[in-house]
């Protein structure tokens, strides 16, 4: 499972022109979900992005985690992080998960999410969507699950 962490002041998305999701400051997550992946890797990246210090304390470092701050979290989620683009010009997918067992995974990962006490908007599971952001830094951090254990 991987994880694309945008540290943003506010961010949104938006499907068919109707916003269905928006938050101010704390996270802009994009998760992917990779074959293989299980409610293990959810609960890795959940843990961490909940507690990855990552906001600034009164003395301007990196000490604060999105709870420490009360901040939200945005969750999209996305299966081109799982691009494969080492050959050719056109990006394979056949890493990401089944739609089924990735939408399972994305669900309970923002459960685990609410489940810390947080606050968690979404996008729409398969949808197209248009994500906005302000990016507060900028501050972007990749996170993959099989790289953490």
């Amino acid at each position: 499972m991987r994880a694309v962490l945008q540290r943003v002041s506010e961010a949104s998305v938006v499907v068919a022109g109707d916003s269905v999701g928006a938050i101010g400051q704390g996270l802009m997550i994009l998760l992917g979900v990779e074959q293989g992946d299980s409610e293990t890797d959810a609960r890795y990246l959940a843990e961490k992005c909940a507690q990855l210090r990552i906001f600034e304390d009164l003395a301007g470092k990196m000490n604060l985690s999105v709870e420490d701050i009360g901040g939200e979290l945005l969750v999209v989620s996305q299966f081109t992080l799982l691009a494969d683009c080492r050959k050719g010009r056109r990006p394979g997918f056949s890493r990401a998960a089944l739609p089924e067992s990735a939408e399972t995974l994305y669900r309970q990962f923002v459960e685990l999410l609410r489940g810390r006490g947080l606050t968690v908007a979404t996008g729409v599971f398969q949808a197209e969507m248009q994500v906005n952001l302000i990016n507060d830094g900028p501050v972007t951090m990749l996170l993959d699950s099989r790289k953490g254990f």
